[in-house]
């Protein structure tokens, strides 16, 4: 099925692609469509657009809002195998993940709607009598959503699922190495909308731009809340100008994630475990297995393992069943990875695979080996986040040595260890132990679920997408106080008389 057919069952209007900016893909290097991009004026044309069907939306009751999401999840599962296919073709994750992130949008789209009934708020007790406290939630605005290639819809899917049924509306400024798959998304969204009975016009854009349309949602005072995923420099482009207008920031950023083997853990399901941590999506996950943290004693054994398992990695086409590793995204991620591999071995490193390899005839596609790493230490190298399939290999003593090594880097997205003592895995878990938004035990660091709140720490953003009562974020509070009864007693105690 070639892409203009593709585009064309997910109803996607191929008339747009007539400009003159070519959409590769990262699996043969081919060109899939040319569009003209947006630039920051559309972006802010498609804010006024979106802030005028918020001033509708905000005033649909929830549940309702919540059926078109409900029929958004409809859309997804019908359109699941080709939205997953277009996925694969533009990023380049294998066929399996895509099928995954698709499913990530649908399990979304579920946990939403049930949401649409739970925005609840409290009953405070008053100091005063026959006063009653409470607090509420309104819907807040207009929701900027700036997404990376390597997860090209389903992090749209967190953030706009939970902020419509929450009565916002959505600009979404899609990665330029995936705007065809924003479309696609786009184009279901009216399919649903359609059999909603229709929605508020622009109520959820897509800008398929460049960089200056992400800054032109941080700096649009119209745009309460900024939702931007990409690496920590990126994060450090945008918060400050969401900043200087006082608006909110939703931050996912850079992971240098970190999983412990312990000396009792279970090495069949930690290397499993391992190598789909480090190798998935290529390792350009936030959540990307990227250090690997080993008790000195084993450490001989666990390489030994992990060597045979790359080994017998299948890196090609990720299209083919078979295929567990698919392209990098360009040729700019392969050059920082082989410059992060050259600065390893200049630091000491001894280097397993790595190497960029030959597929098929597709000589503008790039394809590696991943890269296990055995390292001396925790060198400047080790703390930077590289986005690639590089897997460095630490050696500890003690436990609060292993947590120590875990913490000792800017980021903090993902964790995890692997071990079947108790008082290990407790303490990893607790206030003195892993420093990230993820800590997992006895599984890897990747592949978080959409019931808990995603996000990390320090220069991994702050932010939180997804479950759990992250729903907040997209509302405003309200704090209101009533008085039934004919007396104005003051708090605090306060006498004033007038």
């Amino acid at each position: 099925m070639n892409t203009d057919t593709l585009l064309a069952r997910l109803g996607v209007d191929l008339t747009r692609f007539s400009g003159s900016d070519p959409v590769r893909s990262p699996c043969d290097g081919g060109v899939l469509a040319a569009i003209d991009r947006a630039g920051a004026a559309d972006a802010d044309r498609a804010v006024e657009r979106a802030h005028s069907a918020f001033r509708q939306w905000r005033t649909v009751p929830a549940p309702r809002r919540g059926e078109l999401v409900r029929l958004l999840g409809g859309e997804l599962r019908a359109a699941k195998e080709d939205l997953a296919r277009l996925v694969t073709l533009e990023s380049g994750k294998i066929l399996a993940e895509a099928r995954g992130e698709v499913q990530e949008m649908i399990d979304v789209c579920d946990f939403a709607v049930g949401l649409s009934r739970q925005l609840y708020g409290l009953t405070i007790a008053s100091e005063r009598p026959r006063h009653r406290m409470m607090e509420t939630w309104h819907p807040l605005g207009v929701v900027g959503v700036v997404t990376a290639f390597n997860f090209p819809v389903a992090v749209w899917a967190w953030n706009a699922a939970l902020a419509l049924v929450c009565g916002d509306a959505v600009v979404w400024k899609p990665s330029e190495k995936t705007p065809l798959s924003a479309l696609a998304v786009e184009s279901l969204l009216g399919r649903a909308a359609a059999r909603f009975g229709g929605i508020p016009e622009g109520l959820a854009a897509v800008v398929a731009g460049g960089r200056d349309c992400a800054l032109a949602l941080a700096e649009n005072p119209l745009v309460p809340l900024l939702s931007a995923t990409g690496s920590t420099a990126m994060g450090k482009a945008l918060a400050p100008r969401v900043a200087a207008r006082l608006g909110r920031s939703l931050l996912e950023l850079g992971g240098n994630n970190a999983a412990i083997v312990a000396p009792s853990a279970d090495l069949d399901l930690a290397v499993r475990a391992i190598v789909f941590a480090a190798v998935g999506t290529a390792g350009q996950r936030c959540t990307s297995l990227r250090r690997l943290i080993v008790q000195r004693r084993i450490k001989a054994q666990v390489l030994d393992r992990l060597r045979a398992a790359y080994a017998s990695l299948r890196v090609g086409d990720p299209l083919e069943p078979a295929t567990l590793v698919g392209p990098l995204v360009d040729e700019a991620a392969a050059r920082r990875m082989a410059d992060a591999l050259a600065r390893a071995e200049a630091e000491g490193a001894i280097r397993f695979g790595g190497e960029r390899i030959a597929v098929g005839n597709w000589a503008d596609a790039i394809y590696v080996r991943p890269a296990l790493v055995d390292m001396p230490g925790q060198t400047a190298i080790v703390g930077e986040e590289t986005f690639a399939p590089i897997l460095y290999v630490l050696a500890y003593d003690d436990i609060d040595e292993a947590i120590a090594l875990n913490n000792g880097v800017p980021q903090g997205l993902a964790s995890s260890i692997f071990t079947t003592d108790l008082r290990e895995a407790e303490l990893f878990l607790a206030a003195e132990g892993s420093d990230c938004g993820i800590a997992n035990v006895n599984i890897g660091p990747s592949g978080a679920e959409i019931g808990g709140a995603f996000g990390g720490e320090k220069e991994s953003g702050g932010g939180r997408e997804a479950g759990s009562d992250v729903w907040k974020t997209y509302m405003r509070r309200v704090t209101n106080t009533i008085n039934r009864g004919n007396d104005l007693p003051l708090a605090q105690n306060i006498v004033f008389i007038t």
